[in-house]
């Protein structure tokens, strides 16, 4: 199992953290609330948490591989719904 963590500093976490989570529920099991959002993708986990200042994000999955890909689909959407803050600074650290 691989774990890689992200702190995106941003004023919208909440906001951005919705959109995720509608986005990718016509697709795949998702589940969230304003500050806490679950993504199942086939391969991978992903969680995100809204704080005042920053949108914290989760991705655990089996593989390397799998946790690379999922951390770019993540920061590439992202972005997308951050238009006017875009590119967020992704500082990912590996989990425990």
């Amino acid at each position: 199992m691989t774990l890689a963590i992200a702190r995106v500093p941003t004023d919208a976490a909440s906001k951005y953290l919705q959109q995720l989570c509608k986005h990718w529920s016509h697709k795949l099991e998702v589940s969230f609330t304003p500050d806490h959002g679950t993504v199942r993708f086939s391969d991978a986990l992903v969680t995100l948490a809204a704080e005042d200042k920053a949108l914290v994000v989760t991705v655990e999955a089996a593989e390397e591989e799998t946790t690379t890909r999922i951390k770019d689909v993540v920061a590439r959407h992202l972005d997308r719904f951050a238009f006017r803050e875009a590119p967020l600074p992704f500082d990912w650290q590996d989990g425990l």
